[in-house]
């Protein structure tokens, strides 16, 4: 026979306030439970996985570049027992983790560069100073939207230069610019912390980096370090989530085999 919770039970084993039980299922984060005839919710293993699962996806707060709008989706996934599209996108999820985790090491780079008085770029990518793109060809080349560029532009956080027909272009200091703002912001550090550092560097060319990125409430590196702590974690509840998913879908059969 299988096991039956009540809403106390079942947030006594995760850990968590009967309500935040109810508001799981109000944004169908788990699966309707059915309900008693006197309209007590009765809740099984099934929505015990989907919880584990949930409150892992949840743990690191990443916002960043859909890693947040993933998580969402491979729990929602879950709960519509769709198995085999919640182990895609937690796929998905595995790989755009990697890739922020090398945007964030990438960044660490250039401003240790920075501060060393080279600035020069890695000589990998745009670093032979030939790089000339428009807003579009910016954006794609970062892996970001054009919107999201538009708005750093529009809380200055960068100038860019025009062609004679009004165009933008973006070049080789404007792109290592761009990648140190989009780990930043991945950190979840504020645009305002962001455009105090740039403001100070822009007012004066000489303005000794390191006095200016130690005069923040946390340095660029330091907080670049902390994004990569939480990629980590991230990366390591993901390896939990798709393993639990493949287990649950063995589990419940609601799947049809592949």
């Amino acid at each position: 026979m299988e096991r039956t919770y009540t809403t106390s039970e079942l947030a006594g084993i995760i850990g968590i306030h009967p309500n935040t039980v109810r508001l799981y299922e109000e944004l169908h984060l788990i699966t309707a439970p059915e309900r008693k005839p006197n309209g007590y919710r009765i809740f099984t293993d099934l929505h015990l996985d989907q919880f584990i699962n949930a409150r892992l996806a949840f743990q690191v707060e990443i916002l960043q570049n859909g890693l947040r709008r993933l998580a969402v989706d491979i729990v929602r996934a879950t709960a519509e027992c769709d198995f085999d599209k919640a182990i895609h996108l937690s796929q998905t999820y595995c790989r755009q983790i990697e890739t922020e985790t090398g945007h964030a090491e990438e960044a660490i780079g250039i401003v240790k560069d920075m501060l060393a008085g080279r600035d020069e770029g890695d000589g990998r990518d745009e670093g032979d100073g030939t790089l000339c793109l428009g807003r579009s060809e910016t954006a794609a080349y970062l892996g970001i939207t054009i919107d999201t560029l538009r708005n750093w532009e529009l809380n200055g956080l960068l100038r860019i230069k025009r062609k004679k027909n009004g165009y933008r272009i973006y070049t080789d200091a404007d792109i290592r610019r761009l990648k140190i703002i989009r780990s930043l912001r991945c950190a979840n550090y504020s645009l305002t912390a962001i455009l105090r550092m740039l403001t100070a560097l822009s007012a004066d060319p000489d303005t000794d980096i390191r006095a200016v990125i130690d005069a923040a409430d946390e340095t660029v590196i330091t907080a670049c370090d902390n994004l990569l702590s939480s990629l980590s974690r991230a990366a390591a509840n993901a390896d939990r989530i798709h393993h639990n998913l493949c287990r649950m879908k063995e589990k419940y059969h609601l799947n049809p085999p592949l």
